[in-house]
């Protein structure tokens, strides 16, 4: 239940070539992402991390910690979409964020998308873990196992809505559960 560590290596890429400074991460878990991310940022880089489970975060927090980039990371122990519509109602967060990294409540994707399409700046970017489903979104339902089915439909109807966005540029990249990667053009 960690981010493919191929896919960690595109998200340090992406996070290096938009010279992301200001990012959110929703979905943290023992942190493998956000400790990547807290490396590749800048010194002066913040990032606003997500997640209900603060107990998760604290098994990985002892590595975060010897890293030296605690200091980077604004831990908020809370469901993503309040947090979200917080930012919302001040207007100074609009277009302010350069990356969001979205591995959470996946039955939210489109909700948080939406919201971060006015958090995230124009060129930022916001990448959608797991996006393959096990590869299920790839076999008719009848192959896919009986517990994945509705993750997959789930996971299906985000797939169209996001790939109809006329908001963002799309890569779905099949590394991991695969990752898919919206650069925000308008």
């Amino acid at each position: 239940m960690a981010t493919a560590p191929d896919a960690g290596q595109l998200i340090a890429m992406l996070l290096n070539l938009i010279n992301a400074k200001r990012t959110i991460e929703v979905g943290v878990f023992t942190g493998y992402s956000l400790l990547l991310t807290a490396l590749t940022i800048p010194e002066d880089g913040k990032i606003l991390a997500i997640d209900l489970n603060r107990e998760a975060y604290e098994i990985g927090l002892p590595v975060i910690r010897k890293a030296g980039v605690e200091n980077k990371i604004d831990f908020i122990e809370s469901a993503a979409l309040p947090v979200l519509d917080q930012l919302l109602e001040d207007p100074g967060n609009e277009n302010a964020f350069d990356f969001a990294f979205i591995d959470a409540d996946k039955i939210n994707y489109w909700n948080y998308h939406e919201r971060l399409m006015k958090l995230v700046k124009v060129g930022g970017i916001v990448a959608y873990d797991n996006t393959l489903w096990g590869g299920t979104v790839a076999m008719p339902e009848e192959c896919s196992p009986e517990i994945m089915r509705e993750g997959r439909q789930r996971t299906l109807d985000f797939n169209k809505l996001i790939a109809a966005d006329s908001h963002v540029q799309i890569l779905l990249a099949p590394l991991g559960d695969g990752i898919t990667i919206c650069r925000r053009v308008h």
